[in-house]
């Protein structure tokens, strides 16, 4: 199979965590606000894109750093509402550094929080401006991604290497055999790109090639 480009409704930036902006005449979306390090840029991808909304496919800080300036500049920031309390500051739950618990909680005590008014709930099944929402858990409890076209934004459920489609390591997943689950899950779809919340755009036979090889759910696989 020949994959095609991507279309040009899609621009990637990298703020550490990939950020998406999608572009369809049905409305702008930001997908995922990277690290509280870029809010510099990601200020100036507000201005320049003027988002709708903003979807978070998780709450970890390297993809929802920038939510609270999104919210401050009046944007509805839109998430599973598993991931609410992490966002609103109720949970401090934070997988790494792996193995010290401890400091994970303290750095997500340290990070700004989306004020609960500004947050939005999106369900999988529904339509967010013309793209679907997909559940996508294991790496987080609520993670979601997004679907249109053969086009999947998978957040951290897969993230893109030299050497294809891994998933995070276990330590970093909130339940790995969940994740393997939805890596396999996310394999069965018909899609032309799979987008990750780190690296490259990923091809559906790098994502295959990773299923085959992740046959065992109880696999710890990096």
């Amino acid at each position: 199979m020949v994959t095609p480009p991507l279309p040009p409704f899609i621009r990637r930036f990298s703020l550490y965590a990939n950020v998406y902006l999608l572009d369809t005449p049905h409305g702008r979306l930001l997908v995922d606000t990277g690290t509280l390090a870029h809010l510099p840029r990601l200020a100036r991808l507000l201005t320049e894109f003027q988002p709708d909304a903003v979807v978070l496919t998780h709450h970890h800080p390297d993809h929802a750093g920038g939510a609270p300036l999104a919210a401050r500049r009046g944007l509805p920031v839109l998430a599973h509402p598993p991931e609410h309390p992490y966002l609103t500051g109720e949970a401090h739950d934070l997988p790494y550094p792996a193995g010290r618990p401890q400091v994970g909680r303290a750095i997500s005590r340290l990070h700004p929080k989306v004020p609960a008014q500004a947050l939005r709930s999106i369900f999988p099944g529904e339509e967010v401006l013309g793209w679907e929402v997909v559940a996508l858990p294991g790496h987080t409890p609520g993670q979601i991604g997004l679907l249109r076209a053969g086009i999947l934004i998978v957040g951290d459920a897969l993230v893109s290497g030299p050497d294809g489609a891994h998933l995070p390591r276990a330590a970093y997943n909130h339940d790995h055999h969940e994740a393997v689950r939805t890596l396999r899950r996310v394999a069965a779809l018909d899609l032309q790109w799979v987008l990750p919340g780190h690296g490259q755009p990923l091809t559906p036979e790098q994502v295959h090639h990773r299923a085959a090889r992740d046959q065992d759910p109880a696999l710890l696989v990096t």
